[in-house]
Order: structure tokens, then C-alpha cells, then sequence
């Protein structure tokens, strides 16, 4: 979620987790980042979303954020632990940078020096940092949105040669999202409308929780809701969303 005023997210990580057990098979573990201002909140578990006592608490805590990326795991490559689970966290230029993957990536061993390696055993988190490490190499210092989001064009498809890369990634400035195969997102703004949940009998009324000022970008996996037009990304396609909005 990108947006423009920090909202919470509780009505679509309602839906969101369902897919771990109910209506879907990402069961490996799960977990939430949100940025306020340079600080990150950050929550792993690797027990299915459904039945973890932590997701239970993030969907009964109005965290507000500008930016969140959460993230259900379903293993491809690395065990079912802690260290594995999504999404990954790191620093660079003074501020944490947040990412999650959903794809499978085979022969991809890059070369990594030693500030960015992986704890787990994860392709995607050897990804996350071989990124890290191409940006540091790139740019002397935080570059503009516009800057970081060349770079990353020029990068994903060198990883996306090895298998599906779809993936989120924030600094808590913008929210990039980048597509192989099934990548979805919606805007919210005003006039604001009732949205109905896919995975649960769930309804929001935003225009009651909102100002005419607020936008709002979701990005998601598969669609979460059955009564909002959902946009799909192309194969190849790299997105950057800031205050809300697609840029």
C-alpha cells in the first residue's frame, strides 16, 4: 500500500490472510512492514497467517502508514523459518529499504560483498540483496524517485531472466512494484466507494473514513475486492507509486 496521509491497512490484510489456509495455500510463514517517518515497524512469524497470534494483532491495530508491504509465504526455495519469511529488511543511504518476492528463481548466485548477504536461504532475499548492492554501486548518495526508478528498470530484468520476479520494494519515500506474471493494483481516491472483500464477508464504506484529499494504492498479488476495477500490470513491467498514485 502506498498512500498519500498514513491509513491503516486493517481491512485488506482481513483478506489478505485468508489466503494463508483459507481460500489460498501460502502457508510457509508471513510478515508486515510499515514505515512512519524514517522508522519501520516490522513483523515476522512463520506460522500461517490464519492462526498467527502476531497477524491476529495487526488486524485489530490501526497502524498508519504511508507505505506497507506484506507479504504470505508460500516455499519455493529455503525452509519454513523465521529468517526466511518475507518481507526482508536492510539498510541504505541513512533509511530502511523493504522487500518482498512471489516467484521462483533457479541458477541465480550473484555476486555479493560483504555489507549485503543473506541471513536465510531464500532466492528472493539473495535478490533483495544484490539490489541493494547494484543501488550502492550506482549512486553515491539517495538518488530522486525518478533516478532510483531507472535504475531499478535497468536491473529487474537482469534477475527476471532467471525465473518469475514479482516483487514490492519501498525506502518509505514510494512503492515499487515490478511484474512476471500476475500483479494487479487499484487507486482510491475520491468520491470514495464501499468496497466488498473477495476472500471474506467483508465491507468497508471508505467514504466515512476518509478525507476528499486522501489516495490510496494497493497492489496485490490477485485482486482483493469484487467491486473495484483492478488494473493489471504487464509482463515486464516496473511501477513506481508515490502519494497514492501511480507516477
Amino acid at each position: 500500500m502506498n498512500c498519500n496521509t498514513p491509513t491503516d491497512v486493517r481491512f485488506s490484510f482481513s483478506g489478505f490472510t485468508q489466503r494463508a489456509g483459507n481460500t489460498g495455500d501460502h502457508t510457509d510463514g508471513w510478515g508486515i512492514a510499515f514505515f512512519e517517518e524514517k522508522g519501520l515497524r516490522h513483523f515476522v512469524d512463520h506460522e500461517r497467517a490464519i492462526d498467527s497470534p502476531v497477524a491476529k494483532l495487526i488486524r485489530e491495530y490501526p497502524i498508519r502508514s504511508k507505505n506497507v508491504i506484506a507479504h504470505i509465504r508460500k516455499a519455493t526455495q529455503g525452509v519454513v523459518s523465521l529468517q526466511n519469511c518475507h518481507p526482508f529488511v536492510r539498510e541504505l543511504w541513512g533509511h530502511y529499504w523493504v522487500f518482498a518476492h512471489n516467484g521462483d528463481l533457479k541458477q541465480f548466485s550473484p555476486n555479493l560483498h560483504s555489507h549485503y548477504k543473506p541471513v536465510g536461504s531464500t532466492d528472493s532475499e539473495q535478490a533483495f540483496c544484490w539490489i541493494m548492492q547494484e543501488l550502492w554501486k550506482s549512486h553515491a548518495t539517495m538518488p530522486s524517485v525518478e533516478e532510483l526508478t531507472l535504475t531499478l528498470r535497468e536491473l529487474a530484468p537482469r534477475i527476471a531472466k532467471h525465473g518469475t520476479f514479482n516483487f514490492l520494494l519501498s525506502n518509505g519515500q514510494a512503492l515499487w512494484a515490478h511484474a512476471s506474471t500476475h500483479l494487479y493494483y487499484v487507486e482510491r481516491k475520491h468520491p470514495f466507494m464501499p468496497a466488498q472483500l473477495c476472500d471474506e464477508d467483508l465491507k468497508v464504506d471508505f467514504a466515512s473514513e476518509t478525507t476528499p484529499n486522501d489516495k490510496v494504492a494497493i497492489v496485490v498479488t490477485a485482486p482483493l475486492t469484487t467491486n473495484e476495477e483492478w488494473t493489471p500490470f504487464q509482463s515486464g513491467e516496473l511501477r513506481v507509486f508515490v502519494n497514492g498514485a501511480a507516477a
